[in-house]
């Protein structure tokens, strides 16, 4: 009796847009939205500089300046407790029966 043929599973490789590729819409938008960056920072600025605003939305203000200028802060990753994940795993990993 001869072995069943293997059936390769490539999925749909090769098809649709290349990863990280945006559509035309897309960078059209972004192409808009780009022309009023420096007057959307500007007027952040102004808003996180105006003692007459209220405090949370200088701090909003102030949050996307600095989230634009260096990238948004890390999330860390915890468990349920407030403890590493890395140290929940690596604990998972050292019960399992050898």
């Amino acid at each position: 009796m001869s072995e069943p043929k293997k059936i390769q599973n490539t999925g749909n490789r090769g098809k649709g847009r290349p990863k990280g590729a945006v559509n035309k819409i897309t960078a059209d938008v972004r192409a808009l939205a780009q022309e009023y960056g420096a007057q959307a920072i500007a007027t952040l600025a102004e808003i996180m500089g105006d003692d007459d605003q209220p405090a949370p939305a200088r701090v909003s203000a102030a949050k996307e300046i600095l989230d634009r200028a260096y990238g948004k802060s890390p999330q860390p990753i915890t468990d349920g407790e407030g403890g590493s994940l890395a140290d929940s795993v690596a604990k998972l990993i050292e019960a399992l029966p050898s």
